[in-house]
C-alpha cells in the first residue's frame, strides 16, 4: 500500500509556543525568569527539548554542561504534558488534506522524535489521532530519527510498503531520515526555516497542505 508518513512538530502542527513555555517554566523555577522567546526561538523548539534547554542555559549560565540540561529534561517533559495544547494548532488544511489521502486509498502514519505518549495525547486533543494508522515516537523502537528504523516501523505499522512511501517533514533530521531509509522526502516551507529548507535538497517542497495530493502523486503515484 502507498503510504505517507508525517513528522509532527513543525510539520503537522505548530507546537512551538507550548514547547517554549514548558522550557521557560524550567528556567523560572531555577530563578532565571523567561529566557526563551516563543517567536524568535521557534526554530530551536522544533529541534527538541534538550535543544531548547541548551539554548536557554547558554544565555544565563556560563559554563553549563550536559548535566545541567539532563537535570531539567524531565521537569520540561512534565511541564509540557500539563499544558500540551494551550497554543498548539494544526497547520491550515492539514486535517482535510490527510483525510483526502485516506479517502484516495493511501495509508498515513506518524514518525516523530516527540515521546510517543505525548504525541498520542496531543493528536487526541487536536481530534485527529484516529486518522493515523501508526504512531512511532522517540525511542518507540529503541532509537530515534535520523536512524531509519522508526520510519520503517511507522510504514509497517500503518500497513504500507517501504518502497511506496515517503516522509513529510520540516528539518534536516527528516531529510536525513528519509535518505537513510532510501525514500523520498517532502519538506514544508511554512515552518520556521521557511524556504531555507531548499538547501537540504528534498525531492519535493510542500508550500501548503493544499498541494499535498499533488506532491504525493508526484513522489509515489
Amino acid at each position: 500500500m502507498r503510504t505517507v508518513i508525517f513528522d509532527l512538530d513543525g510539520t503537522l502542527a505548530d507546537t512551538s509556543a507550548d514547547l517554549i513555555a514548558a522550557a521557560n517554566s524550567c528556567f523560572r523555577d531555577l530563578g532565571y525568569g523567561v529566557v526563551l522567546d516563543p517567536v524568535a526561538d521557534a526554530r530551536t523548539a522544533f529541534r527538541g527539548g534538550k535543544a531548547m534547554l541548551r539554548l536557554g542555559f547558554s544565555r544565563v549560565l556560563a559554563g553549563y554542561n550536559d548535566a545541567d540540561v539532563d537535570a531539567q529534561y524531565q521537569p520540561f517533559i512534565d511541564a509540557y504534558a500539563e499544558s500540551i495544547d494551550v497554543h498548539t494548532r494544526l497547520y491550515d488544511g492539514a486535517a482535510e488534506a490527510i483525510d483526502g489521502l485516506r479517502t484516495a486509498g493511501y495509508a498515513v502514519g506518524i514518525c516523530t522524535n516527540k515521546p510517543e505518549s505525548l504525541a498520542d495525547r496531543l493528536l487526541v486533543s487536536l481530534g485527529v489521532r484516529d486518522m493515523f494508522g501508526s504512531m512511532i515516537g522517540a525511542k518507540t523502537v529503541g532509537v530515534s530519527k535520523p536512524d531509519p528504523k522508526p520510519y520503517i516501523a511507522a510504514v509497517e505499522e500503518a500497513g504500507g510498503t517501504l518502497s511506496q512511501s515517503y516522509l513529510v517533514g520540516d528539518t534536516e533530521t527528516d531529510r536525513a531520515t528519509a535518505r537513510a531509509a532510501g525514500v523520498s522526502c517532502a519538506l514544508v516551507t511554512f515552518g520556521p526555516d521557511g524556504e531555507g529548507v531548499k538547501s537540504l535538497e528534498p525531492e519535493a517542497l510542500l508550500h501548503s497542505y493544499a498541494f499535498l495530493s499533488q506532491v504525493t502523486a508526484e513522489l509515489i503515484g
